[in-house]
C-alpha cells in the first residue's frame, strides 16, 4: 500500500477517476477551489520551467563536454540520430493513422472555452524572468563554455542550482501534479467532455505501445546486421532490462540491470561500462515516440494546424533539451513541458493532458529508452575494435 501511495502514475490516475466522479456532483464553489488552484499552479509552472531548463541544461552539457573523445561523440551522435528517428516514425505513423482514429473527436473538444466553464475565485500572475527560447539558448551557449573550464566556480554553482531544481521538480512539481490534473478532469466532467476524452487517451496508448514495439525491432534489426548478430535473440536478452523500467520508470536506476543485460548479448566490460550510463541520459526514442505522437493527438482533434517543418524543429531542440531530464519519473517531460508550449502553442489545459497521458505510459517510454540502448551498445561494440578503444577512450 505504501508503494502505491508513493508510485506517480497511481496518483495520476486516482486523480482522474476522481475527477471524473466527483465532475458531475461536486458543487461549485468547490469545484472553484481547485479551478483556483490550478491557476496559480499553471503560473507556478510557467514561472519555473525556464529555470528547469537553465538549470538542468547547463550542467549536462557541462559533463558531456568534461568527457570529450571519439567513442563520446560517435555514441551522442547515435543516440541523438536514434531519438530523432524515433520522432519521425512517430510522426510519420501519426498522421497516417490518428486522423481517421480520431476523425469522430475532432469536432467534440474545445479545451480553450471548456476549460472556462469553472471560474477561479481570483488569480496570480508572476510572469518568468525570461522566455524559453533565451532560456535554451543561453543553457546551451554556456554549457558548452563550461565544458572548457576544470573545477570552475561556475560549474560547482550550475551543480548546486541543478540539485535546486531536481528538488522543487520531486518535492513540489511532482507531489501537485495529481492535484493540477484532478482539477483539469473535474472541469472536463462538468463541462460533459471527459467521455471523449478518455476515449481518444485508449486509443492513443494502444497505438503508442505498437509503435514502441515496432521502434525497438527497428533498432535491433539496424544493431543485428552491423554486428552480425540475431536480433530477436538480444531483445530476449534485453527483456529483463525491459521489465525492470517498466517497474521503476527510472533509466537511472534500471543502469544495473541494463549493464548486465548488455554484456550477456556479448558487449565488452569498457563498452558496456561507457555506453550504458550514458545513454541513461541522452538516449530517449522511447521518450520522444511517445512525445511527439501525444503531441499530435491532441493537435488533432482540436484543429490545430500541423506544420511538418515546424516538427521537425521542435523534434531536434525535444532531443537536446531531454538530455537534461532527471532520473525519476515523469523527468523527461517536465523538461520539455516548456519546449511543447513555446513551439507548438499548447495552453495550460493542453500542457495538463500532456503530462497526464505522458506519465500513463511514462513506463512504456523508459522502457523502450534502456532497451534500445542495448542496441546502441551493440553497435559502438562492433564499431570501435579492442586494439583502438584504449586510445578513443584516453580522454574520459
Amino acid at each position: 500500500m505504501n508503494k502505491l501511495k508513493n508510485n506517480l502514475l497511481f496518483k495520476v490516475i486516482l486523480a482522474i477517476v476522481l475527477g471524473i466522479l466527483l465532475g458531475g456532483i461536486i458543487p461549485e464553489t468547490i469545484g472553484r477551489i481547485f479551478i483556483t488552484f490550478n491557476s496559480f499552479f499553471s503560473e507556478l509552472l510557467n514561472f519555473l520551467i525556464p529555470l528547469i531548463i537553465v538549470g538542468l541544461i547547463v550542467p549536462s552539457i557541462g559533463r558531456l563536454g568534461q568527457t570529450a573523445g571519439k567513442l563520446l561523440l560517435v555514441t551522442v551522435l547515435i543516440a541523438y540520430g536514434s531519438t530523432i528517428f524515433a520522432g519521425l516514425l512517430g510522426y510519420s505513423a501519426s498522421m497516417s493513422i490518428f486522423p481517421s482514429l480520431l476523425e469522430n473527436q475532432t469536432e467534440q473538444i474545445n479545451l480553450g472555452e471548456k476549460a472556462k466553464e469553472f471560474a477561479p475565485y481570483f488569480s496570480i500572475e508572476f510572469p518568468p524572468f525570461f522566455a524559453v527560447m533565451p532560456a535554451l539558448v543561453f543553457s546551451f551557449l554556456f554549457g558548452i563554455g563550461l565544458s572548457r573550464l576544470q573545477d570552475s566556480t561556475f560549474g560547482k554553482l550550475a551543480d548546486n542550482f541543478e540539485e535546486i531544481i531536481t528538488y522543487l521538480i520531486q518535492h513540489l512539481i511532482i507531489p501537485l501534479l495529481p492535484i493540477f490534473i484532478f482539477g483539469i478532469f473535474l472541469n472536463m466532467s462538468y463541462s460533459g467532455q471527459v467521455v471523449t476524452i478518455l476515449n481518444v487517451f485508449l486509443k492513443i496508448i494502444g497505438i503508442i505501445f505498437i509503435l514502441h514495439v515496432t521502434l525497438l525491432t527497428i533498432q535491433f534489426i539496424i544493431a543485428g546486421i552491423i554486428a552480425k548478430k540475431n536480433p530477436l535473440k538480444m531483445m530476449q536478452l534485453m527483456l529483463p532490462a525491459y521489465f525492470t523500467a517498466l517497474g521503476t520508470q527510472s533509466s537511472a536506476a534500471t543502469i544495473p540491470i541494463t549493464l548486465a543485460q548488455v554484456k550477456k548479448i556479448g558487449v565488452r566490460d569498457e563498452i558496456a561500462s561507457f555506453a550504458v550510463p550514458l545513454c541513461a541520459t541522452i538516449h530517449l526514442s522511447g521518450s520522444m515516440l511517445k512525445i511527439v505522437s501525444c503531441c499530435l493527438a491532441l493537435m488533432l482533434i482540436q484543429g490545430m494546424e500541423i506544420n511538418f517543418i515546424q516538427f521537425l524543429g521542435f523534434m531536434m531542440m525535444l532531443g537536446i533539451a531531454m538530455v537534461a531530464a532527471p532520473g525519476v519519473p515523469g523527468g523527461a517531460i517536465m523538461a520539455a513541458i516548456g519546449i511543447i508550449a513555446s513551439m507548438l502553442g499548447f495552453s495550460p489545459e493542453n500542457q495538463a493532458l500532456m503530462i497526464a497521458l505522458y506519465i500513463a505510459m511514462d513506463s512504456f517510454g523508459t522502457a523502450g529508452n534502456v532497451t534500445g540502448d542495448g542496441a546502441i551498445a551493440v553497435t559502438l561494440d562492433t564499431l570501435f575494435k579492442k586494439k583502438t578503444i584504449d586510445n578513443l577512450t584516453s580522454t574520459r
